[in-house]
């Protein structure tokens, strides 16, 4: 009966840095953290993805959150690491500078955000958690990116970028013969 009361009343996150503060995503929608990889660039694609990167086969689009956030971008790439979330049913890559933890909040630890910040673009903020020195805030990934960018996401041309060169047409390719 305890154990179940315990579960109720708390959130896991997984908890991630970004410059000198601490963020954390529910953790359900966290699939996978990965190391740094070599990001590919995409010609016309909305300014918010950095790229995207081959992950296992598949191509997964690439967004940094310090510049969806208007952080400055200062940190070594060996220590980055790119969490895989999904997103109304689409896998994308949010690049953070270190993930740190994965925690237990108590329910009675979660704060909305202060109505200043929710008023000026902050409906991705899910609260503040506040916890002995620590104030970790609180993201939903659902709601980081519009409807219109994430349809934008969905029309970023990935077919030219599996890794496969594109096939030419039959006569451009006797020509290179």
């Amino acid at each position: 009966m305890y154990a179940k009361q315990t579960i109720k009343n708390e959130m896991k996150f997984v908890v991630f840095r970004l410059g000198d503060e601490e963020f954390g995503a529910p953790i359900q929608q966290v699939q996978e953290i990965l190391r740094m990889v070599e990001i590919t660039r995409v010609p016309r694609a909305p300014q918010f993805i950095e790229g995207v990167i081959n992950l296992r086969g598949k191509v997964m689009p690439v967004l940094d959150l310090r510049q969806r956030f208007d952080l400055p971008l200062n940190t070594p790439v060996g220590q980055q690491r790119i969490m895989e979330v999904e997103i109304e049913n689409q896998v994308l890559g949010m690049i953070v500078d270190s993930v740190t933890e994965v925690i237990s909040v108590p329910l009675d630890a979660i704060e909305p955000p202060p109505p200043m910040i929710a008023d000026i673009g902050g409906e991705y903020l899910n609260g503040i958690a506040k916890l002995r020195n620590r104030i970790i805030i609180l993201l939903n990934f659902e709601k980081i990116l519009s409807q219109q960018e994430t349809q934008q996401i969905e029309e970023v041309p990935l077919k030219s970028l599996t890794g496969r060169e594109p096939e030419m047409p039959s006569n451009q390719n006797q020509e290179e013969d």
